[in-house]
């Protein structure tokens, strides 16, 4: 097991709402100060996702992720930046007539899902590898897009997430790095507690890590009443670990966290008890200096 690790803070996300739970970050200046405060405490990374800040729902405006990084940029806290790509893959079907896409579809192009990460050119940018059913919608991530938006990513001196949530998006993951599509050794995160991938337990994590190449640097986060459950067998197996408001929105049973830092502190408090530190933005960055692609 590693005694320091890279402790990831996924402050907003694009499933998490506003009626959920009321501090959930929504406008860029409450995203940029999320990101932060979690990075004061403790975390080296920030995962951000941006939202329409008049209706809270998730948005792909460039503007918008503009103005949230230029304000962590701008802020003098060191903390490594990574912008979600996940947004544009949904298709929900017609009930009627299920090759036409229904309200709620944003399947777009790839080129488009990583225009952001072209303009902003962020350390770290997560490449989902799923292709799955998700709530109403079915979550579509064709190889042929993955390549597109991996050489986009790289093109950018991004490092690539790989987000998988089940076996099959890792036997994709190997195809890839085999083909030279993704240039190893690469960063992988295990989602686990999203129907209808990985559960969210300590037989099925193991059984994940035991599947990623040799070699690979990982990490793992669970959802919900198992973010912090997971999140000590994820460092116990040797992996970095991940929390915030995307993931889970409790801090105790039936008591709302009030932030995405009270989450960063109760990790940085857990997994203090073993002896583990969470490391640095620039200990973060010699972590994962080996990845292929960096050029930072």
């Amino acid at each position: 097991m590693r005694r320091k690790y890279i402790l990831t803070c996924a402050v907003t996300g694009n499933i998490t709402t506003p009626e959920q739970t009321p501090h959930l970050p929504i406008t860029p200046q409450q995203i940029a100060d999320a990101a932060i405060d979690a990075a004061k405490a403790g975390a080296a990374v920030a995962h951000i996702h941006v939202r329409d800040p008049e209706t809270g729902r998730p948005s792909m405006s460039l503007d918008l992720y503009k103005d949230v990084v230029d304000r962590i940029r701008g802020s003098g806290t060191d903390v490594v930046i990574n912008l979600t790509t996940g947004p544009g893959g949904r298709f929900v079907p017609d009930r009627e007539n299920p090759r036409v896409a229904a309200a709620g579809s944003t399947l777009l192009p790839p080129d488009q899902r990583v225009a952001h990460i072209v303009a902003l050119k962020p350390e770290i940018a997560t490449l989902d590898l799923n292709t799955m059913w998700s709530g109403s919608a079915v979550v579509i991530n064709a190889p042929w897009s993955v390549t597109r938006m991996a050489e986009l990513i790289y093109s950018a001196g991004t490092i690539p997430e790989l987000e998988v949530f089940d076996s099959g998006d890792i036997a994709l993951a190997k195809h890839l790095i085999a083909e030279g599509v993704l240039k190893g050794p690469c960063l992988f995160q295990v989602c686990m507690g999203i129907r209808w991938g990985f559960d969210w337990n300590p037989e099925t994590l193991n059984y994940a890590r035991s599947i990623i190449p040799a070699g690979h640097p990982w990490a793992a986060f669970a959802i919900g009443r198992m973010e912090f459950p997971m999140l000590a067998q994820t460092w116990l197996l040797g992996g970095h670990v991940r929390v915030g408001l995307e993931d889970n929105i409790y801090l105790n049973k039936g008591e709302l966290a009030v932030s995405n830092t009270v989450l960063v502190e109760r990790a940085v408090r857990i997994l203090r008890e073993f002896g583990a530190e969470p490391m640095t933005a620039a200990e973060a960055r010699a972590e994962l200096s080996q990845v292929g692609g960096w050029s930072r």
